[in-house]
């Protein structure tokens, strides 16, 4: 949802042609998710995810929580932390403030407790990229620059994985498994996991059962992924991080030879389960 909340129909045509339900655009040419002949506002899901998040808190603390600082990516405009907000307000929740991801980083990471330093904080999330330099301490964070991409996320890179699958399937069966939801949805699930775990191993199988069928039968997708076809199909999602890095490191006017921390640990979800939520 983070994708569409805040934005224009137009803004999101691209990303509203890859997902598994329709975005449609509303009178006034917002995005709007349809689901099961019903018309949502990406507010209102984000809204039951932000629900979701508070119940859990509140029986984790034993108590209702009703208050919540909301996190969005750097580069969220107005118009996307408005939309942000009211969906904290249709969760009933008082949203005390909206902060960026990487400053809530590098707050949990504890870094405003050390002694001032300049940290870069790299955020490649489900569904955005963002980069910031923070002077932090003295329990203090101060952003020196930001830069990002709000069109870059791990969901590019299961989409990779994605088209190579159904790709290969159809040149072997000749169906497009990406016509069919269901399969879709299905592959899509199965690419993320076959991701996360070329994290740690350098291949992995993708079996999926049943996947389609045609006149000769149901036809089954069985495959080997090794991490360097993963990284030759990602390649160019990687560099596109270095402009905004690069961006970032002008903008504060820091070097590659600055004492710099790099902490990406706040959100390594681009080789992670990427799913994309509001305040994650």
């Amino acid at each position: 949802m983070k994708r569409f909340i805040g934005r224009r129909f137009e803004e999101v045509e691209e990303e509203a042609a890859q997902v598994t339900y329709d975005v449609v655009p509303d009178e006034n040419g917002l995005a709007r998710i349809r689901v099961r002949d019903q018309t949502y506002a990406p507010e209102a899901i984000s809204a039951q995810i932000l629900r979701k998040l508070a119940d859990d808190a509140g029986r984790h603390l034993g108590e209702r929580v009703t208050e919540a600082v909301v996190t969005v990516p750097a580069y969220f405009n107005d118009a996307q932390r408005t939309a942000t907000r009211d969906a904290g307000k249709i969760a009933g929740l008082e949203v005390l403030r909206i902060i960026n991801e990487p400053t809530a980083a590098a707050l949990a990471y504890g870094l405003d407790k050390r002694q001032n330093e300049t940290v870069m904080v790299f955020d490649l999330g489900g569904g955005t990229f963002d980069v910031s330099i923070l002077d932090v301490g003295d329990g203090v964070v101060e952003v020196r620059a930001t830069a990002g991409d709000t069109h870059l996320g791990g969901d590019d890179f299961d989409r990779r994985l994605v088209d190579h699958l159904a790709d290969a399937f159809q040149q072997e069966n000749g169906i497009d498994l990406r016509a069919d939801p269901q399969a879709l949805q299905r592959l899509q699930e199965a690419a993320e996991k076959a991701k996360v775990e070329l994290s740690s191993v350098t291949q992995t199988q993708v079996n999926l059962p049943f996947i389609s069928a045609d006149a000769n039968g149901p036809k089954h997708l069985t495959s080997t992924l090794m991490r360097s076809t993963f990284e030759q199909l990602t390649a160019d999602l990687v560099d596109r991080t270095l402009a905004p890095v690069r961006q970032a490191m002008a903008d504060a006017k820091v070097g590659a030879t600055t004492s710099t921390r790099s902490s990406s640990s706040a959100a390594r979800r681009a080789s992670r389960p990427s799913r994309s939520s509001c305040g994650s």
